[in-house]
Formats: C-alpha cells, structure tokens, sequence
C-alpha cells in the first residue's frame, strides 16, 4: 500500500517555499525603506474591491495503490509514477473587507491542467497516461493581513477550491484513465501587498491539497493497480487590485 503522510507532501515543495519567502521578503524590505510616499493610504478600507489574477503552476497526481497490484493478474507492472507537469490560470478577484486585518476572498479562476502518470513494467517498458483537462475554480478565501509598513504588506490565506471540469480532449475515453469531473481541496498560501499609486501589487503562493478521490469507480487497464488519486499543486500568483477610482483620485492630488 503506497501512503506518505501529509506534512511530507508538503515538504515535496517546501525549499520552493522558503525560497520565494527568502527572496520576495529581502526585496520588499529595500523597497520599503526606499519609499516615503504613501500610496493607497485607504485602500484596504473599502468594503469591497476588485482584481484580475495571473498564475503558473506545478501539478501533479497523488496515488495510493489498491490490493489487486500485488495479484499476479497484475505482477507484470512493477511501479505506476505521477510527474510534476506545468500549467496556468486567469481569474478575477473579488475582496471582502471584514476586519481590521481580515479579509474573505473570492477568486473565480479557470484552470489549465496537465497530470501524468507513468506505468513501468518488468520488462523495462513504460507507457505514460496524460491528462489535461480545463477547471472552472471558485477559491474561497480567508486573507489574514499583518500590519502595513509603508507600501507593503504581508499576509497568510487559506480556504477551500471547489472546481469542475470545463474541458479536456478524450477526458471520458474508456481507454483513458477515468478521472471524475469535479473535485475539492483545501489551500494555503502566502505573499505580500505592494501599494502602487495607482494599483496593488501582490505576489503569491499557493499550495492545493486535493480532498477527494478523483478516480472514477469505473475500472480499466489503467485504474486496476489503484485505489486512490488526489491533486496537488503549487502555484505563483500575481495578483492586481485597484481600478478607475485609484486613478481619479491619484489626479484630483496632482
């Protein structure tokens, strides 16, 4: 039976993780040391702003094995590997201020997917099973935000990503791997507010721990060896908030 634990799928990511945190809070410390002008100054206090989001991710499957791959119906198989494959989103932003420090997001996005899986057989043969469906996403968010410094501002996030298959050629081909069209996962992420003169800046990441099997109970050459296949993936985000009243006021002090 094929289970690794939680916090080690985490870890899968995790020096990408210290990595963007390293780098991205080095910069924005120089930039707020090096900015006197305070952009944005009531920004956050509106109850209700707008966005558009842009972001590029590392997906992959997660599996468990079931019973039948150690039968001998299945003895010529000797391991089945998901790979990590890229993709992107777009998606709009739509922010509820709450609180002082607490924000809830909501973040419609279509999703472009790619997810592989690699069937290595005893005679050294492989054969490599690709998905690449297109998610309607409706991220639900709680953003908790520290206090402003200047022009930035960190915060954490974290929710829950219902999502449906919008497209995918060959996604219901019984000679495929049979994957179901809708899925659900918990998210966290991380990142930082840059305060423009006349918009928001963020850059964000953002890990998606799939919640349900997405194996269909439809079984094939493909699915006989698993029991269990969830979705994981890491994403960039930037993130752009602001629109035609930032500008009208920016004018209005010129």
């Amino acid at each position: 039976m094929h289970f690794t634990h939680i916090w080690n799928k985490f870890n899968l990511h995790g020096h990408k993780v210290i990595l963007f945190i390293l780098l991205v809070g080095c910069g924005f410390k120089g930039y707020t040391q090096n900015t006197k002008r305070i952009n944005l100054a009531n920004y956050d206090d509106k109850k209700i702003n707008y966005g558009f989001l842009l972001g590029g991710h590392s997906s992959k499957f997660r599996i468990e094995y079931s019973d039948a791959f150690a039968s001998l119906d299945l003895d010529s198989i000797h391991s089945i590997v998901p790979a990590n494959l890229g993709g992107f989103k777009l998606g709009f932003v739509v922010n509820f201020h709450l609180f002082q420090y607490l924000d809830f997001r909501v973040l419609p996005t279509v999703g472009f997917y790619q997810n592989s899986l690699t069937y290595r057989y005893t005679d050294g043969t492989t054969l490599s099973e690709l998905r690449d469906p297109t998610f309607v996403e409706l991220p639900l968010m709680l953003k908790y935000k520290s206090v402003r410094r200047g022009n930035t501002r960190m915060y954490l996030l974290g929710g829950i990503n219902p999502s449906i298959r919008a497209a995918g050629k060959g996604e219901d081909d019984e000679e495929k791997l049979l994957i179901k069209s809708t899925n659900l996962a918990i998210e966290i992420g991380v990142g930082f507010d840059l305060y423009q003169p006349l918009f928001k800046f963020s850059p964000e990441l953002r890990y998606s721990y799939g919640l349900v099997n997405v194996l269909q109970d439809k079984q094939n050459i493909f699915s006989a060896g698993l029991r269990k296949v969830t979705t994981h993936n890491l994403t960039f985000y930037i993130t752009f908030e602001g629109g035609p009243s930032e500008l009208k006021s920016h004018n209005n002090k010129r």
